[in-house]
């Protein structure tokens, strides 16, 4: 059985960081540790929340836990995505350092939840840096959006030859793969939004079709997703291909739902049999 330790936020209200990643990847049969960064009422898009940051002492004594129980030579994956304070980076760091001790083939996958077009950045200052400078290089896996990447690389990416050449200037600060999500440019069409996953055996993308409004946590349900069918099928193409298959089934039921929330439990079989497949072409 696959098994991810995930470092994220939690919220009791709605469905962002491990409380949007943790019951898709159960659905999908993935045996989860969720390690919380915070645990806030609800995500912070509603301009009031309460709950507490986690310190980063409470962090790594959880990780310390989970050591002490023996089960971190069978993590196959590590997923990180917002982090409250760049001390919980630090943790970050240090857990991803101690997996690799335990299992070597361990690979670890950040989302550098960070920004979004037109939002800006939206976390706490010195993180955009910690990510691009320290985190980002120790990943075998990152899954930026389309503003995250041009920060990350200094570099724009307005079309496929940017995001091209964005991605394999990311690679090459260290990650093998690079899965640009949400990417929206006029050659690749207004109406659609696109993934773009890059390594070193070549590209490839996949479009969908735009939904609206955008939904907080989908890019947490991407990551997640990503990595999981990334350790189940080892190959770009089949894990981009099944990520834009279930993201975009559960983002129709909840577009269709009304609702502010994913709405994942009225989504979970479309998790596991997703009535939409899309096209996945090699790029490069």
């Amino acid at each position: 059985m696959t098994t991810i330790l995930s470092i994220q936020s939690s919220v009791a209200y709605g469905h962002v960081g491990n409380s949007a990643a943790t019951f898709p990847l159960m659905r999908l049969g993935v045996e989860v540790y969720p390690v919380l960064t915070v645990h806030y009422s609800n995500t912070t898009a509603y301009g009031t929340w309460r709950g507490p940051v986690l310190s980063a002492d409470d962090v790594r004594a959880v990780v310390q836990g989970i050591d002490e129980r023996e089960a971190l030579p069978g993590v196959d994956g590590i997923l990180t995505g917002y982090q409250g304070s760049p001390a919980i980076g630090e943790v970050v760091l240090d857990t991803v350092a101690l997996v690799r001790e335990r299992n070597p083939k361990a690979l670890y996958c950040c989302d550098p939840v960070m920004g979004d077009v037109g939002r800006g950045f939206f976390v706490a200052p010195g993180i955009p840096e910690m990510y691009r400078d320290r985190i980002v290089p120790q990943a075998d896996i990152v899954t930026p959006n389309q503003f995250e990447l041009e920060f990350l690389t200094g570099r724009s990416a307005t079309n496929l030859n940017e995001l091209l050449e964005a991605a394999d200037a990311l690679r090459a600060t260290g990650p093998g793969t690079v899965l640009v999500t949400s990417a929206v440019t006029d050659d690749l069409g207004a109406d659609v939004v696109s993934m773009l996953g890059v390594s070193g055996d070549g590209a490839w993308l996949v479009s969908t079709p735009r939904l609206e409004p955008t939904f907080t946590g989908s890019g947490d349900i991407t990551a997640a997703v990503f990595l999981a069918k990334t350790l189940t099928t080892g190959s770009l193409p089949e894990a981009l291909a099944s990520t834009a298959a279930i993201v975009y089934s559960v983002l129709e039921i909840t577009a269709a739902s009304g609702h502010r929330e994913l709405r994942l439990v009225a989504a979970q079989d479309v998790m596991v049999n997703p009535p939409h497949q899309f096209d996945v072409r090699q790029v490069r």
